[in-house]
């Protein structure tokens, strides 16, 4: 872990890491969605696309050094992945409507 000169101290008693900006909760999104569409359908899904990126480079970091097997980390990549298109589905139709499940 950085040291407090570069304004990062150990995790507060409730788990978050405090920086020289603030306090930044593990369950925050680590970018703010941009889009000019924006719904909260839409700011949930993008927080949804962040946790599935960040779980896959997990998952990848456990197979590099052979903690799951590459069949074990696909696996797991294939259910987040449904996870995530399913949310897709949930939150967002084909024509950009919140709300609406797609057709596929």
């Amino acid at each position: 872990m950085a040291n407090d000169k570069e304004g990062v101290l150990p995790s507060s008693p409730d788990g978050d890491y405090i920086s020289g900006s603030g306090v930044a909760s593990p369950m925050e999104a680590h970018g703010s969605y941009r889009g000019s569409d924006w719904s909260p359908e839409r700011l949930a899904f993008h927080q949804n696309l962040e946790s599935f990126a960040e779980r896959v480079g997990l998952i990848v970091g456990l197979q590099s050094n052979g903690k799951l097997s590459q069949e074990g980390a696909y696996a797991e990549i294939r259910k987040l992945w449904k996870s995530l298109r399913s949310s897709k589905d949930n939150l967002l139709s084909g024509d950009g409507s919140p709300g609406e499940t797609a057709n596929r």
